[in-house]
């Protein structure tokens, strides 16, 4: 059964620069690990370093509990597509394919039946006597996969493997990929900084950001439970909404968060837990999804007593079956609130409404750090400042 150990990894080159700082990750048999973040994060140097391409300045890798830290790239037994897809030009699909296997010294049948079976899986039989500049970019990709799944390797890494293609078939390719992954069985280390590759691609993700790791962790706990404010923003379309807010107690004496435009009650779950950390009195970030904001226009006749929650529309997107409404917050901001192509496709002047929050779908982070706020990280705050 191949593991992948990664223990607190780093990589600093020679002028100082700290690409990548205390890294660790344990990939088991079968998964589908995707390291996402923006460009610059460190996701493809740690790619690389697995790879064995890159050096490691700290830490410890291991692949079957064997060290891997000094091991030359060939005897990792660890095939990487690349994202410029790497082919030799002035070989045949067939013997592009075919290569290493020829540099294990296979015999020909073996190499034969090998690289027909592969071809035949991808669909590239009818390819295998063309040279790389007679195809176009998704059979290029195709072949250096299948260059890739030739080999049997333990594992299999992908830089950024779609990024030269165009929309429609970078939809296609990332199908091809999720159903090779569940046929071979495979295992997978994929680098990306789409986040739809990752939320349709990975069963797990992991979010980088200046060379070190945000948040582990399924696609669903990434979108829902986010860990800070970085991963709330990076993942998902549109990003989530963030405002600034007091944690104040209202006329009946429970715990509401409040600015001059809005008040946003919360759960009883959620007061205890502000209360028990001190955040009573105190601005926190919260965060809410667009679909979980509630926007009813307010018609010209109507009047609504005070000001709080309304705000003035700033524009609508019609997006098909789906629309967004933009409205103006404070400090040039706004707030995006989703909702369908019907609802808002009559309304063009449309110019203020009243907005609602569920208080089980709003997320709050720290001001300072921009950590999610719930009971762990409260124990957590509690005990080092020797609470417990």
């Amino acid at each position: 059964m191949s593991k992948l150990e990664i223990k607190q990894i780093g990589k600093t080159y020679t002028n100082g620069v700290q690409a990548v700082q205390d890294f660790s990750l344990d990939v088991t048999e079968g998964e589908f690990v995707v390291l996402v973040g923006p460009s610059g994060c460190g996701k493809s140097t740690v790619l690389r370093m697995i790879a064995g391409l890159e050096s490691i300045s700290e830490g410890q890798m291991a692949l079957d509990q064997t060290r891997i830290n000094e091991m030359p790239p060939r005897e990792r037994n660890i095939a990487m597509v690349f994202q410029n897809y790497a082919l030799y030009p002035h070989m045949t699909v067939y013997d592009n394919m075919a290569f290493c296997l020829k540099q294990e010294k296979k015999s020909k049948e073996e190499i034969d039946q090998s690289v027909h079976e592969v071809a035949a899986r991808l669909d590239i039989e009818d390819l295998l006597k063309r040279k790389p500049k007679t195809l176009s970019g998704g059979e290029r990709q195709r072949v250096a996969m299948g260059r890739a799944i030739v080999r049997q390797p333990k594992l299999f890494l992908m830089d950024e493997p779609l990024s030269n293609l165009d929309a429609k078939l970078r939809s296609r390719m990332r199908r091809e990929i999720a159903r090779l992954h569940k046929e071979l069985e495979a295992t997978i280390i994929y680098v990306t900084h789409d986040q739809v590759e990752a939320m349709t691609l990975g069963t797990k993700i992991v979010v980088m950001k200046d060379g070190r790791i945000q948040q582990i962790d399924t696609p669903e706990n990434l979108y829902y439970q986010p860990s800070n404010t970085f991963v709330a923003q990076f993942i998902g379309t549109p990003q989530m909404n963030l405002m600034e807010m007091r944690v104040t107690v209202d006329e009946n004496m429970g715990i509401v968060l409040q600015n001059e435009q809005f008040q946003i009650p919360v759960s009883e779950r959620t007061q205890r837990i502000l209360l028990d950390a001190g955040y009573e009195g105190k601005y926190v970030i919260v965060g809410t999804r667009a679909e979980d904001i509630v926007a009813d226009e307010i018609g010209n006749d109507e009047t609504i007593d005070g000001t709080i929650n309304v705000c003035c529309v700033s524009n609508v997107e019609f997006q098909g079956n789906d629309s967004y409404l933009f409205l103006e917050l404070e400090k040039q901001e706004e707030l995006v609130v989703k909702g369908t192509e019907n609802h808002w496709r009559k309304q063009e002047n449309l110019e203020k409404v009243h907005v609602s929050f569920s208080p089980e779908m709003i997320h709050i982070f720290d001001q300072e750090s921009g950590e999610r706020i719930n009971e762990k990280s409260v124990l957590s705050k509690m005990c080092e400042g020797g609470a417990l």
